[in-house]
């Protein structure tokens, strides 16, 4: 368990994804949130877009089904992606909010976070839309997605209170987040801040970085367990698996919390038998000379 934020909620690392749910029936998504509960994971990731909110709705059923008790569990939705655009206005993420608390049939969220960055973003009126949630008591928490520093810098300025959470995506196949803090001075590409050291910002500042597909190389090709690109990481999340008598999935999540940023990491299956093995990583703690070997196996260089 670790501190979400500055907001005093303890929360599970490993938090489950539900945008694939829509995809299950009612039983298999129950048997899915009952194995994710039976292995400590009591934090839900939703969005308002996922399933067209039918993973929301679907989830909403399993809780029903199994008797969950409420304040036993953490959820997350995120709002601010419409057809073809981003929407960060007031009235957006109010009515975004009442959609979802309806899907969920739940009163209030634990965490509500902004999907994408706006272009048009005006801080004024989600400052306005957090505050209305807040006294209705429909949020408790607010927190950004894919955000880089100074854009949560900006909005932060107007809140009452600090942003908890910003999803970001890191696997060791993707890994700005860590390549220009190891790269500083170096000229080559990996030195190249894109993101204004999100990492470090969001360590200085105590917001949670939560990683999104930690198995995935990129939309295009897919995860790079198996994949033939990546063989040299593969042999070596076997040969650690082996030596921890945990799934390569465990390692890989393993690698992540080892970081001490405090890492939430979002899994997103649906499959009960691998979330239960994804689960074990927290029985591992990698030595420093693993997670770089796990590093630098998946084609990333030191200087």
């Amino acid at each position: 368990m670790q501190e979400l934020g500055k907001t005093g909620l303890e929360v599970s690392r490993i938090a489950l994804g539900c945008m694939r749910m829509a995809n299950l029936d009612d039983k298999a998504a129950q048997e899915v949130v009952k194995t994710a509960l039976e292995q400590g994971i009591t934090f839900f990731d939703h969005a308002d877009i996922y399933g067209g909110g039918a993973s929301e709705r679907r989830f909403a059923a399993a809780m029903k089904s199994l008797g969950l008790d409420r304040e036993g569990i953490i959820l997350q939705s995120k709002c601010g992606i419409r057809k073809g655009y981003f929407d960060f206005s007031k009235e957006h993420i109010v009515t975004a909010v009442d959609g979802i608390l309806s899907r969920l049939e739940t009163d209030y969220l634990d965490v509500l976070a902004l999907h994408r960055p706006d272009a048009l973003l005006e801080p004024e009126e989600v400052a306005e839309a957090f505050s209305a949630l807040k006294k209705a008591g429909k949020v408790r928490h607010f927190g950004v997605s894919n955000h880089n520093t100074y854009q949560i810098e900006l909005l932060q300025s107007y809140l009452e209170e600090p942003l908890a959470v910003n999803q970001l995506q890191l696997s060791p196949a993707h890994t700005p987040l860590l390549d220009a803090g190891l790269h500083v001075n170096m000229k080559e590409d990996g030195a190249l801040v894109r993101d204004g050291s999100v990492l470090d910002y969001c360590r200085l500042k105590r917001v949670t970085i939560q990683a999104w597909s930690p198995f995935l190389i990129d939309l295009q090709r897919g995860v790079f367990v198996d994949h033939p690109d990546y063989e040299q990481l593969n042999q070596t999340l076997k040969r650690l698996a082996e030596q921890y008598h945990v799934s390569r999935e465990a390692i890989i999540v393993a690698w992540i919390m080892r970081h001490p940023a405090k890492i939430q990491t979002i899994v997103g299956s649906m499959n009960p038998r691998r979330l239960a093995k994804i689960a074990a990583a927290e029985q591992v703690v990698l030595t420093r000379s693993e997670w770089y070997e796990i590093y630098t196996s998946a084609g990333n260089s030191l200087p």
